[in-house]
């Protein structure tokens, strides 16, 4: 059937529970598929780290509720059990989209049941108003138990249940305070995996706290994706034809960059093209055969000191990209671009030098879903073209760009942002192409056509 896991608040401990879970499945030898609601890179990267399998981000501002139904069929059914984390609060969606994106969307969509995840920590009766207001104010959804988190103790326990007993809510759960579970946090969220160096004992920890925890004869048939709904299961995989047999895509992969979305890499390799993955902080050169360049977000900010040590890669970047060799950047990518990079600290070091602007860490968190139109054609996208993006950064540029690529539109009103110089498409908005196989694949055919020239 498939659970998923939602806060009545962000921060009430969602992302434990489910690695708690997925830790525990794991330990038990079973496969299991993991999905994440919204935009984020860096909780699938947790659930990759345990399950073995990359999650798929469900997003219905990025992509659509069809893609959504066809990412859900495709994987869900490949696995023993099926997890689905929620983003923010059950009912919180996009700004000014009437609940769209939310994790109650989410489950509506897909028929999924609800664990709903609750921070007792200063609770006792009140949970009952809490638990009933979440029940009651959309009836369509079916909240299937609770996970009562930070109890205090087993009086405080008593309290809880015996304040829940009149509303026939299932406790799935229940996780006491304690402080020997933490995962290092930093200005963006957690700190992503390729810079933790004690995962094997998290995934202890978290699987012993899950083992001890949850109901599990209650959860398992919830969990497992043998009792899924055929309308589910029949869903066909995404198809996509090959373009571009022979290209080869240099992806830039390391702790510095690690922002993408495991179905756009999918989508290159569906459409034909060979992924080579390499490291601007380790590799001297960009690989020799790449035709094309894809640089994810990240935290070039906290590596800003090797990126720029690293000055034979950050030649070797600049020369591909004035040589007119087709390249996407988003966030990190474009930070990494720019001539100078200013760190948390307030030191200064030199980036690629491709985009005549520098970067500073500090100033407000932009943070949201964009609906972009392009403003002239890049490498990826032609003008005219509307896609829905997300942006999430500290960071701001010292020049606007002096030929943008998009005209943004915000909640709170309009802008215009990106960069195209050369063959290079560089934006601070990060995409998700599940919707729209189109840009990719006019990536590839610029990258087949450059090379073409080039060569």
């Amino acid at each position: 059937m498939t659970l998923v896991v939602a806060g009545e608040r962000s921060g009430v401990g969602k992302t434990t529970i489910t690695l708690a879970l997925l830790a525990s499945l794991r330990r038990q030898h079973q496969t299991v598929q993991s999905f994440k609601v919204g935009p984020d890179y860096i909780d699938p990267m947790f659930h990759q780290a345990v399950t073995g399998r990359p999650c798929r981000n469900l997003d219905a501002i990025l992509t659509s509720e069809e893609y959504i139904r066809q990412s859900f069929g495709r994987y869900a059914p490949a696995a023993d059990y099926g997890l689905v984390e929620g983003v923010m609060g059950l009912f919180d969606g996009a700004a000014g989209q009437g609940g769209r994106g939310s994790t109650a969307h989410l489950a509506r969509l897909l028929h999924l049941p609800i664990l709903l995840v609750l921070d007792c920590g200063r609770l006792s009766d009140s949970v009952a108003a809490l638990v009933h207001g979440y029940q009651s104010f959309d009836p369509s959804l079916q909240i299937a138990g609770v996970v009562l988190n930070r109890v205090g103790s087993d009086r405080h326990l008593a309290m809880l249940e015996a304040a829940l007993k009149p509303l026939s809510v299932t406790i799935l759960g229940v996780l006491r305070r304690q402080a020997q579970i933490a995962i290092p946090d930093r200005h963006l969220g957690l700190v992503p995996t390729d810079e933790l160096t004690e995962l094997d004992s998290l995934w202890e920890q978290l699987a012993d706290l899950g083992e001890t925890c949850f109901d599990w004869p209650t959860l398992l048939p919830l969990l497992a994706t043998t009792s899924a709904a055929p309308v589910h299961r029949g869903q066909i995989p995404i198809q996509t034809a090959q373009t571009a047999p022979s290209l080869k895509i240099a992806i830039a992969r390391d702790p510095a960059f690690n922002f993408y979305y495991a179905d756009n890499l999918d989508l290159l390799q569906e459409l034909g093209a060979s992924l080579i993955f390499w490291s601007p902080l380790e590799d001297a050169t960009l690989p020799a055969a790449a035709q094309g360049l894809y640089f994810g977000g990240g935290f070039p900010e906290v590596f800003a000191a090797r990126l720029a040590a690293n000055e034979s890669a950050r030649q070797s970047v600049k020369q591909a990209i004035e040589g007119g060799l087709p390249t996407y950047a988003e966030c990190g990518g474009l930070m990494y671009l720019c001539e100078s990079l200013q760190d948390l600290a307030g030191q200064t070091w030199p980036m690629v030098g491709v985009l005549p602007t520098a970067v500073k860490m500090g100033g407000p968190l932009t943070l949201g879903y964009r609906r972009a139109i392009a403003t002239q054609t890049t490498p990826l996208i032609p003008q005219g073209t509307q896609v829905w993006g997300h942006e999430f950064h500290h960071s701001q540029l010292d020049q606007p760009s002096s030929s943008p690529i998009y005209r943004m539109e915000y909640f709170s009103g309009q802008g215009v942002e990106g960069w195209l110089r050369h063959n290079l498409h560089a934006s601070y908005l990060h995409l998700h192409w599940g919707n729209c196989p189109d840009l990719p694949r006019r990536f590839l055919e610029q990258c087949q056509s450059a090379w073409a020239k080039l060569n």
